[in-house]
């Protein structure tokens, strides 16, 4: 999810703009004209300051006058720069190494010593009381939250004011200005405004954040955008050791871990707000790590944080991610606890890092106030839903957020929503819009009936040849109480028509009870995953194998009727029941047999006739969603932990059913982030089916006969090469994020990332299952009992940025007929 909306961010347009009293930019050189990287620049008499990036360039600002500006690195003489006007861009500043440092080359490339550095002695007084600070140090804790999101389409120059593009649109340039971080020209596209109460508590490790207004500045229908953005830049406590944005973990510069990935200077002291603190300058050791570089004003007595700046190095290995750049600022209470005050976050979006390249700007600016300690609440207050969707809420009066803001809007800001306004009845800016929103969600909007998806609607499997789809469904808001869907297909080899329906419709919406029920006649492949519902919008692999490895004509007809209520009593804590009706048979009878044995009769049946109700349970911890109707969009996509548990009961006997059994599965994703060393993704499946079953109610270990790389399938298995009513499966992969690569010169450049996997799986098949079997099938495929199947696998991944390739080897089992031993698939995404 979070991949797509990133594309959306460079179709939008807007205005808006500030000022400063003092702008200054250039470079820092020495004497040899080499560039000066992370040298420190600040105004002098004051505690404005930056640091020059990997090339030395450098750009400061400040709302007040100043007249001179002090540069200074290790092992270089300080100089003083004397400011004559405002503005003054393009410096170039030469320094001069210092005598007793000419000869020291370690001092020249600017490391520092691990000993006897008095910056690390301060490091160290933060690490043993970093605990005792902000509001982990009471046992509860509520204040006020005010966040202000905007976007800016930055680095505005004459073509892109002359762009086609923007024909009909030329008034949003009258004004332009430059970002107070960079320096560069941007135009403001989008704002929201969001006032929340957070309510915590220690002891019960809860949280609570009860939304009390929001306003936003743009299309009424934005929610999915501000939740994105939301994630990107979710909260984080810079006393942690790692901090998490864009999916990474990126090594703060407080961590225990900071000495050996950082450098670190102590570079002035000074009172700051009748406090003594010291200025400790920070950057990374080596190029292509996920670290910052900036600086850090930290009090004597309490050891507390008490401004902060972290900017990401341009080497850093994310993409998409040209900038980032982050302040915070701490409030002293009771003359000795330091509480964040003010949080600033800015990235800049950009398909390449090269300086002059064109992005949009993603700023968050959060404002906390009102703080309050040790006011127990009730575990029921943390764990009771807050109606998710109040109307008034959305759409408080402009005299609310007067009084409501915590700071106010400067004049430029209160013209983003004049702007937009004007700007939605513009003809060039909605045919801009409606393609972003194509490409986003795939499907074409026409007035409350959405056509696609686009993505689907061509497919190739052996069985229907070449398949065209054709669907849609009913989409008036993001928030629609009720939804149907449908789509029509053909393969033009079996010359077969097919089709699904489906309805659902949103009854309560604070308990998400929801009501659905559908209807699908379609070719499918069975054992696309172990674990599996008899959902009518399941994922059906019949036809995304375009490209294949080997034949596979074992897949089948099903027509399936379920009937389903869920709820979610508790956030992401869904319990779901179903009833449904299906009928299975081969998709061609004379490729590929599901005939059985009736167990009373003994009589030969080739069709399969079931009834089955099921009752799941799902809870995913962490998981972020973004709407409040009948459909939700997850928003954090593979970054929260899943637990599943589904039980199913076969009976025998209503409408023709043939079977009566039970079945059990179990399904825990959870992704690990390990630090520096990068991140693991795990999956745990467990199942048993009790009672006799043919091969179409058995589970088919997943298999993959595509070059598509597709999550918990076995890629070098065959479909319908281990069968089993009886199973347990692991799946673990590991990204390590480019840490390896990035020590190896020639490849260091690439920002190549390497992955590793193994899967193994462990089943049995049951001597009455198999003696159902009509077809003789059975007989040879097995189950893998005797020793666990497994695999294993290396890859590389952010090729060109957006694709990966993955080498796989078998491990065992090398004499089943058409075994692979070997194989390679491969995937395309936006990955940061």
């Amino acid at each position: 999810m979070r991949y797509w909306v990133l594309g959306v961010l460079f179709f939008v347009i807007g205005i808006s703009f500030l000022s400063a009293q003092t702008k200054v930019s250039g470079y820092v050189y020495d004497s040899n004209k080499q560039s000066v990287p992370f040298a420190n620049i600040v105004f002098v008499n004051s505690t404005i300051g930056t640091i020059t990036d990997e090339n030395g360039k450098f750009y400061m600002e400040s709302d007040q006058n100043h007249s001179s500006l002090k540069v200074s690195f290790i092992g270089f003489e300080t100089k003083i720069i004397e400011l004559t006007k405002r503005t003054t861009y393009e410096m170039e500043i030469t320094l001069e190494e210092e005598a007793a440092a000419l000869d020291a080359v370690v001092i020249y490339k600017g490391k520092t010593s691990k000993k006897n550095n008095p910056a690390l002695d301060i490091l160290r007084k933060i690490w043993e009381n970093r605990r005792e600070n902000g509001v982990k140090k009471f046992k509860q804790y509520a204040y006020d939250k005010y966040e202000k999101l905007e976007f800016d389409l930055n680095t505005i120059d004459s073509a892109l004011i002359n762009s086609r593009v923007f024909n009909g649109m030329e008034f949003i340039f009258e004004d332009i200005d430059t970002s107070r971080i960079s320096g560069k020209t941007y135009l403001p596209i989008f704002l929201n405004e969001a006032l929340s109460k957070a309510y915590g508590d220690n002891e019960l490790n809860e949280f609570k954040e009860v939304l009390t207004g929001n306003k936003n500045a743009g299309f009424s229908d934005n929610q999915t955008l501000i939740a994105f953005v939301k994630d990107l830049y979710s909260d984080y406590d810079i006393y942690e050791n790692y901090l998490k944005f864009f999916d990474k973990s990126f090594t703060s510069p407080l961590s225990k871990t900071g000495i050996s990935v950082y450098n670190y200077v102590l570079s002035d002291s000074a009172y700051i707000d009748n406090k003594w603190c010291y200025n400790i300058i920070y950057y990374p050791r080596r190029e292509n790590e996920l670290t910052f570089k900036g600086d850090f004003w930290v009090n004597d007595s309490t050891w507390a944080i008490k401004e902060i700046n972290l900017e990401v190095t341009k080497s850093a290995n994310i993409n998409w991610v040209k900038d980032l750049y982050i302040e915070q600022e701490f409030d002293v209470l009771n003359d000795s606890i330091f509480l964040i005050t003010k949080d600033y976050f800015q990235s800049d979006f950009a398909f390449s890092k090269k300086e002059k390249s064109r992005g949009v700007y993603g700023k968050r600016t959060t404002l906390y106030d009102n703080y309050k300690f040790d006011q127990k609440k009730d575990k029921k207050f943390y764990q009771s839903q807050v109606d998710p969707y109040d109307k008034d809420i959305y759409n408080r009066e402009d005299t609310f957020w007067q009084n409501a803001r915590m700071e106010s809007l400067n004049k430029d800001e209160q013209k983003v929503y004049e702007l937009l306004d004007t700007l939605k009845t513009v003809k060039a800016f909605k045919r801009l819009y409606n393609v972003g929103t194509i490409l986003a969600s795939g499907y074409v909007d026409f007035n409350g009936f959405d056509f696609g998806p686009l993505f689907n609607t061509i497919g190739y499997n052996t069985i229907e040849g070449f398949r065209v789809r054709l669907g849609g469904r009913t989409y008036f808001t993001a928030n629609d109480r009720w939804r149907i869907e449908g789509y029509g297909a053909y393969g033009f080899k079996d010359q077969k028509f097919k089709y699904g329906i489906s309805g659902k419709y949103l009854v309560d919406r604070k308990s998400r009870l929801i009501v659905s029920a559908g209807n699908r006649n379609d070719v499918e492949q069975l054992g696309a995953s172990l674990t599996n519902t008899n959902d009518v919008e399941g994922r059906s692999l019949a036809s995304s194998s375009i490209v294949a490895t080997g034949d596979n004509s074992r897949l089948t007809a099903i027509n399936l009727s379920a009937f389903s209520l869920q709820i979610e009593p508790r956030k992401n804590f869904t319990v779901g029941v179903s009833g449904s009706f299906r009928t299975l048979e081969p998709a061609d009878r004379s490729l590929f047999s599901l005939d059985f044995l009736d167990p009373e009769t003994n009589e030969l049946r080739t069709k399969i006739k079931q009834t089955e109700i099921a009752t799941n349970l799902t809870y995913s911890p962490g998981r972020k969603t973004t709407g409040y109707g009948v459909d939700r969009i997850i928003i954090n996509d593979g970054d929260y932990a899943q637990l599943f548990l589904n039980y199913s009961t076969g009976i025998k006997g209503i409408l023709e059913s043939d079977f009566e059994y039970q079945k059990i599965q179990f399904l825990y994703q959870q992704p690990w982030n390990i630090g520096g060393f990068g991140r693991l993704t795990s999956s745990l499946e467990l199942g048993k089916t009790f009672g006799e079953v043919p091969l179409g109610l058995l589970s088919v270990v997943p298999g993959n006969q595509t070059y598509l790389s597709i999550q918990n399938t076995f890629p070098l298995l065959n479909f319908y090469e281990f069968v089993t009513d009886t199973y347990a499966s692991l799946h673990l992969e590991h990204n390590f994020g480019g840490r390896i690569f990035s020590r190896i010169p020639l490849l260091r450049e690439l920002n190549l990332r390497e992955l590793v996997g193994v899967r193994g799986v462990w089943g049995e098949l049951s001597d009455e299952n198999i003696a159902l079997d009509a077809s003789g099938f059975l007989q040879t495929v097995g189950a893998p009992n005797n020793e666990a199947y497994w695999e294993y696998s290396a890859g590389v991944g952010n090729i060109f940025k957006i694709f990966r390739i993955d080498f796989h080897f078998r491990g065992n089992y090398f004499d089943n007929p058409d075994a692979r031993n070997f194989g390679i698939t491969g995937s395309f995404g936006f990955y940061f």
